[in-house]
């Protein structure tokens, strides 16, 4: 099916889903268009603020005119993909810009927060279809286990490089550098 046709089925899906009680994300993976529940804990959300609230300190050094944001989608239409990443950076410029979805080629990093429901769509799915959009920089932040994966380096349509972290850690992240001390794991206090 190209492209065309799926973000047609992915507008229906997200025009379907306003009526529907929850809040739903439209992605278009591997296998098509896809409707999902979201339902974020307050400790995912929390990491996604901390992340957002670092790398927004340190972007102007590094990326004058950049942000990082949490919501918008980003799309790669040459290979059939869109995905909405926890967190993105990207131009702020891009969210003045007509459409619905940020050009995947404009995102410099993606942040998964792994949701104790759905670990494979963040570590096999979305490990595979970052690089392939090209994006230079991809972090998974996993609570259920307390553990960080740093991606870097795409080549061929996947990361070349992987550095593993724990919570507490100073976290390299491309340019940047995401400290984690007080991220907090799912079902544990402290």
């Amino acid at each position: 099916m190209d492209y065309a046709k799926m973000r047609a089925i992915a507008a229906e899906l997200g025009a379907y889903s306003e009526q529907l009680e929850g809040s739903w994300s439209v992605e278009i993976g591997p296998s098509g268009p896809i409707l999902a529940m979201m339902c974020p804990s307050k400790r995912h959300e929390g990491a996604v603020r901390r992340i957002c609230k670092q790398l927004d300190v340190q972007l102007p050094a590094t990326h004058p005119g950049y942000i990082c944001a949490n919501g918008p989608e980003i799309e790669h239409p040459a290979i059939g993909r869109m995905r909405r990443p926890d967190a993105v950076v990207i131009p702020e410029a891009t969210l003045d810009e007509e459409g619905l979805a940020v050009d995947a080629t404009q995102v410099l990093a993606a942040v998964e927060i792994v949701s104790p429901s759905n670990p494979s769509n963040d570590y096999d799915e979305k490990l595979t279809d970052y690089p392939a959009m090209g994006i230079p920089h991809y972090m998974i932040v996993d609570p259920r286990t307390g553990t960080i994966e740093v991606h870097s380096e795409p080549c061929k349509g996947r990361y070349s490089s992987k550095e593993p972290y724990i919570f507490g850690d100073s976290v390299p992240f491309g340019p940047w550098t995401v400290e984690t001390s007080e991220f907090r794991r799912y079902g544990r206090d402290g």
